[in-house]
Formats: C-alpha cells, structure tokens, sequence
C-alpha cells in the first residue's frame, strides 16, 4: 500500500472521471517517457493486468479490515487502473456508461 493521501475532500465523482478519463488518453496520444500511465499503455499486458488484481486485493483487504480511508485510496487506485486497461482495449468511458445504463432498465 502506498502512502494514504491528505487533505482528502468530496468531489464530483462525473468531473473527476472525465478529467482522468483526458489525462489518460494524453499519455496515450503524447506517450511521454516518464509517464507511469505511458507505460502502463505501452508495456506488458500482463504487467497491467497484474496491476489489476493487485489493486483488487488490496481494496478487498482493505474492506476486510473495515477501514475507510484504506477503502477509498486502494479503490481509487483499482478505477485509476480500470480507466488504464479500458483505454488500452479502446472501450471509452462512454461505452462503459452505456453497458451500466443499460444494466438499469
């Protein structure tokens, strides 16, 4: 686990999307070398993927220790990798908005 994040505030969970939703696609289009978000697009598959289920066990140990603070920085982390991999296959934040709507009706 890194280190937990300060001074965290509520936002607005559609701008926060979209905003790293842009900043990811940059990566993708300027791929600049130092960029972690550039790498994760460009390198292994399987490191990316790996990164997947790391997060993942992370948020659910996490939620196991009823941890709130813990909970939030690890999912963060989870969606942050989420967005990585949907940008990587070509599924746009869109499409994942319209197969959740679509699950609703």
């Amino acid at each position: 686990m890194g280190e937990r994040t300060a001074d965290v505030r509520p936002g607005d969970i559609a701008g926060t999307l979209r905003r790293l939703t842009r900043t990811i696609q940059d990566r993708h289009d300027y791929m600049p070398n130092h960029s972690y978000t550039a790498q994760l697009l460009n390198g292994d598959i399987d490191y990316l993927l790996k990164k997947i289920s790391e997060e993942s066990t992370e948020l659910i140990l996490a939620v196991k220790d009823d941890d709130h603070d813990h909970i939030r920085y690890e999912a963060a982390d989870l969606v942050y990798h989420l967005l990585v991999v949907l940008e990587r296959t070509g599924v746009s934040i869109a499409d994942l908005a319209g197969e959740l709507d679509a699950r609703m009706k």
